[in-house]
């Protein structure tokens, strides 16, 4: 497995790339508040090249002097850069990322910053398969992620595609959905979803609120699914599912 971190781009600077690696993610996305977003991305490793040469009709490959790309360790250190003169007591700011855990990595032994543990998720990657699945989207997630790849003593950082994520107020309706026609007298149940909600996620609480339900149990109110008997005066009334967190 290739370990994949992803990292929390500060001050728009990141460590010089290195040729021969392409990462195809899409560079922006936005995702409502509390709902869930998946980021597919897929990414290919330096690999033997060839040249060839061509002149009118005459065409060459030079199968025996082939390039194997080697991507040497980094070495480079990296640079702090102070903004503003250092005070006592006075915080400052770093524009490095590498004093920054990263949001998330398929890596279990490498810690990650803890608000968004559970949350920022990345597969294991020995399919080339660097997505990126988040939970319960926060307004604090809203800014620039950058990808890195660590394989022993290779090290990569994708800054020249980068993720910007934005998170926007959480405006998505509720859809109920009638398992079966209504008849008057006849039990039925309906059930109610939040779209862009997943599994893992900040759980959710349903209620619904109507005359033909009125009569219910309020236990029987407050799950996603509702089942209860339409009455002929029940007709043309509402019935309404709301959803919290």
């Amino acid at each position: 497995m290739v370990p994949l971190l992803l990292l929390l781009l500060l001050w728009g600077e990141s460590l010089e790339e290195q040729p021969g690696f392409e990462l195809r993610v899409q560079e922006s996305v936005t995702v409502q508040e509390g709902l869930c977003v998946h980021v597919p991305s897929r990414r290919s490793d330096a690999t033997i090249y060839v040249f060839r040469m061509e002149r009118e009709s005459m065409k060459y490959t030079y199968k025996e002097k082939m390039l194997n790309l080697q991507v040497t360790a980094l070495t480079e250190k990296p640079h702090i850069r102070i903004r503003e003169p250092l005070e006592s007591g006075r915080p400052t700011k770093e524009d490095s990322i590498w004093h920054n855990l990263p949001v998330a990595s398929n890596d279990p032994n490498k810690p990650t910053k803890g608000e968004t543990q559970g949350r920022f998720l990345l597969p294991d990657s020995r399919n080339n398969n660097c997505s990126l699945h988040i939970r319960d989207a926060r307004r604090s997630d809203a800014t620039i992620y950058v990808f890195r790849m660590e394989r022993e003593s290779m090290k990569y950082t994708y800054k020249e595609k980068m993720l910007n994520l934005q998170v926007t107020a959480l405006t998505e309706k509720p859809h109920i959905r009638i398992r079966e026609p209504l008849e008057s007298g006849r039990p039925t149940q309906l059930a109610c979803s939040l779209p862009g909600a997943c599994k893992g996620g900040r759980p959710l609480t349903f209620s619904w609120e109507g005359a033909a339900v009125g009569s219910l149990d309020p236990q029987n109110c407050s799950s996603s699914e509702l089942t209860f008997t339409p009455r002929p005066g029940d007709h043309g009334t509402n019935l309404t599912c709301q959803v919290k967190r």
